[in-house]
């Protein structure tokens, strides 16, 4: 973490590597078979795992009780919500929408973080913010509406799902926003370990008790070849490795909002995984989506530096020259 703070650009591609894994997590999800609130319990059980089992190898994480004694109250309010309630969300909804509706609607987590971040932390949405913002949902809206990711759907449109989704995505955004501290206290490992830990178990007795689920290993007996390896890519990949890069990148990028509109590149890295998974084309509307989304957010990403360079050219400019 703190050779990300030290060299910001180190933090954005962490966040945009976790963008990569939250990009594929519908694919394997409905690859898996399994139903929605079902597959969060044992994607967030072996991804919490994954991740304990990693902070436990680093001497600098290893010591978990450490944050669990000082703040186990607020370390269990934030599991509940960015991990228990927010993926429950999340896999339930691909149980009544499709996946490109479930990709495109939790791509507005980057405009909750915003205005979380505003009534949270007092940090402005600038201009430059809206602006980018808006061009990154037109983009997004273009390339859905031409219906080429349409191509990926199996069931109708839902009401429910949509909601579903979008409150997924205010659940996440929350967290994301409101673990930052914690993470700058203990480290990105540590913190994601105990929080995906203690919403693995939240996420079990909720599903246990209100969807007579009870997962257990007998269960994995039953299930294909083809479903467990999904399980497992979505377990490792999609969990331990894209959580711990996703939040502990936001936690260490300067601006956590402009961070946070990296995720607007997720329908166009799923609509790309899908030209290289279905060997589909793409149209010129689509390309030019493509085109307006990564636009916004390089722009976004890249604004600090140009506004940087142009104040310095000021300053030099404004600086009277010795004789």
């Amino acid at each position: 973490m703190s050779l990300w703070k030290r060299h910001s650009y180190i933090a954005y591609l962490a966040v945009f590597v976790g963008v990569l894994g939250h990009a594929s997590t519908e694919f394997f999800a409905t690859l898996s078979g399994i139903g929605g609130p079902e597959l969060s319990v044992w994607r967030f059980l072996m991804g919490s795992l994954g991740l304990v089992g990693i902070a436990i190898l680093f001497p600098a994480s290893r010591n978990l009780i450490e944050p669990l004694r000082a703040h186990w109250g607020r370390l269990i309010l934030l599991s509940l919500l960015g991990v228990t309630l927010g993926y429950l969300l999340f896999h339930w909804s691909l149980d009544f929408a499709t996946v490109p509706q479930v990709a495109t609607l939790v791509t507005a987590i980057p405009i909750f973080v915003g205005v979380i971040n505003l009534l949270i932390n007092q940090q402005k949405l600038t201009t430059a913010k809206i602006a980018s913002g808006i061009c990154a949902l037109l983009g997004i809206s273009l390339l859905i509406t031409d219906g080429y990711m349409a191509k990926l759907a199996g069931s109708a449109d839902s009401l429910v799902g949509v909601m579903l989704a979008l409150g997924c995505a205010a659940a996440v955004a929350a967290y994301s926003v409101l673990v930052k501290p914690l993470i700058a206290q203990y480290g990105a490992l540590r913190i994601t370990a105990l929080t995906m830990a203690i919403g693995s178990v939240g996420l079990w007795l909720v599903v246990g008790l209100f969807f007579d689920i009870w997962v257990s290993p007998a269960r994995l007996g039953g299930l294909s070849t083809d479903a467990l390896v999904a399980l497992l890519v979505i377990a490792l990949w999609n969990t331990t490795i894209t959580q711990f890069l996703w939040i502990g990148g936001l936690a260490a990028v300067p601006d956590i909002t402009r961070g946070s509109y990296l995720f607007f590149l997720k329908p166009v890295i799923a609509a790309l995984l899908a030209v290289l998974i279905l060997k589909q084309t793409l149209t010129g509307t689509q390309l030019f989506a493509i085109f307006v989304i990564t636009s916004s957010v390089a722009m976004e990403v890249l604004i600090p530096k140009i506004k940087d360079k142009l104040a310095k050219k000021r300053t030099r400019a404004a600086t009277p020259s010795l004789p």
